[in-house]
């Protein structure tokens, strides 16, 4: 299979060549060049194996196809199990079990595992720079670290993610730099664009991209969605909708993705804090992204999602089609707050800002009807809530225990450089 940029106006590349470059030459994001036929996929395999049986149109031809099987045991290896919630009909799809407590770990470790393998025979080492609103960043660090012939740069905008996010990002050291950027999300992850787009720079400096932009993150993400609907299908017979948490969209893209290989997902509804492009757009209004909002769910704190690109291409372009095929539901901060606290009182749940929000937005569609009482849903769980404690805990009144391998990132010295919100800062400290 081969892949194409969704602006059109670059080479098509094999699966290897979009995973290594991650944004392709025209600034487009790497697509299909025409997506697989469905799969016939069965309940009971293992996480991995389900991951492995998924991707492997994807990856068919190409010079990692042998090694397929292996790179999703080593970025499978952690649970992603559904669980019920209180209210009926209601599920948690829980997909931070991994190393850094979040759902990012696992496109992170599959992107990992495919880039050690072809930078194994060369000599020059690929720096990765990546943008992060809160989870990227640390998951990308986790993975990447100590891996030979890879460097990690990590922006994140400084003052706008939680205290225990901003450790993570910049704990590691060794092969992984943090730079704290005085700015948005939105800079960051325009200065990276940038740098990806830059011959001259690229010459000097391989680089490849971690963001939710690569192809190597976002393919793996549809396999927790393949894995939690067809263990459901199997022992519900229902059919499982499923409400994502979103801001640069590549999660939700891959549950949509997921969906058109056949995945028995029903409806995928986007749920935002008050960063409203998507709601927006998806309400009638025209695409236009805007300045972020700094908001709770700072994860979500996105004005430009970069994943829109992939998704209107996989409706042709057609917003009419588009508009009809999913809600987007917006929820500002006192809501994200009132839904933390109510359902620890009421049900005993712990849920982190951006779970909330997907929470309450599932909660409204009850409330309106619109998803019926016989529909089964799953909320996703991006990140696990010990990550936002100055958030949470005065919220339900009492401590998050803090998951072991979040613990021990915790206990190391954290570091993390200046940066100003520009191109050519960024640039400078790549050629340093």
């Amino acid at each position: 299979m081969h892949f194409i940029s969704t602006r059109n106006n670059a080479p098509a590349a094999t699966l290897s060549q979009a995973i290594a470059a991650g944004l392709a030459p025209d600034g487009g994001l790497y697509v299909p060049q025409q997506m697989p036929a469905p799969r016939t996929l069965q309940a009971g395999a293992s996480l991995a194996e389900t991951a492995s049986m998924l991707l492997q149109p994807f990856f068919a031809g190409d010079g990692l196809e042998p090694e397929l099987p292996r790179i999703c045991a080593e970025a499978f290896d952690f649970p992603a199990p559904l669980r019920r919630l209180a209210t009926r009909n209601d599920h948690v799809l829980e997909l931070f079990h991994g190393p850094t407590a979040a759902f990012k770990d696992f496109g992170a470790r599959f992107l990992a595992a495919s880039l050690s393998r072809l930078r194994a025979d060369q000599a020059r080492p690929l720096t990765i720079v990546v943008a992060t609103s809160g989870d990227t960043g640390a998951a990308v660090a986790a993975a990447f670290h100590g891996q030979p012939g890879l460097q990690v740069v990590v922006l994140y905008p400084d003052g706008r993610v939680s205290p225990r996010q901003a450790h993570q990002l910049g704990c590691l050291g060794g092969n992984i730099r943090t730079l704290r950027v005085a700015g948005s999300f939105d800079d960051c992850q325009a200065m990276v664009k940038q740098a990806l787009n830059d011959a001259d720079l690229q010459a000097r400096v391989p680089l490849s991209s971690a963001n939710s932009i690569s192809l190597g993150r976002l393919l793996p993400q549809m396999a927790y969605y393949a894995h939690a609907a067809l263990a459901h299908q199997a022992a519900q017979d229902a059919l499982l909708n499923v409400a994502v948490p979103t801001g640069n969209l590549g999660n939700a893209m891959a549950a949509v993705m997921a969906r058109a290989l056949g995945v028995p997902l029903g409806r995928i509804v986007l749920a935002t804090n008050a960063n409203r492009v998507l709601p927006d757009y998806f309400g009638g209004g025209p695409y236009q992204a805007r300045a972020s909002v700094a908001t709770l769910a700072n994860a979500m704190d996105v004005g430009a999602p970069s994943n829109f690109e992939r998704l209107r291409w996989l409706y042709a372009g057609d917003d009419t089609v588009l508009r009809a095929q999913f809600v987007a539901r917006a929820v500002d901060d006192e809501a994200i707050a009132d839904t933390i606290a109510a359902r620890h009182r009421r049900h005993g749940e712990v849920l982190c800002p951006h779970t909330a929000t997907a929470v309450r937005v599932l909660e409204q569609l009850r409330a309106s009807g619109e998803a019926a009482a016989h529909e089964h849903w799953a909320v996703v769980a991006t990140a696990h809530p010990a990550k936002f404690e100055a958030v949470v805990e005065p919220l339900i009144g009492c401590e998050v225990p803090v998951p072991p391998a979040l613990a021990e990132l915790l206990r190391r010295p954290a570091h993390a450089e200046p940066c100003a919100p520009e191109y050519a800062a960024l640039r400078d400290t790549l050629l340093r």
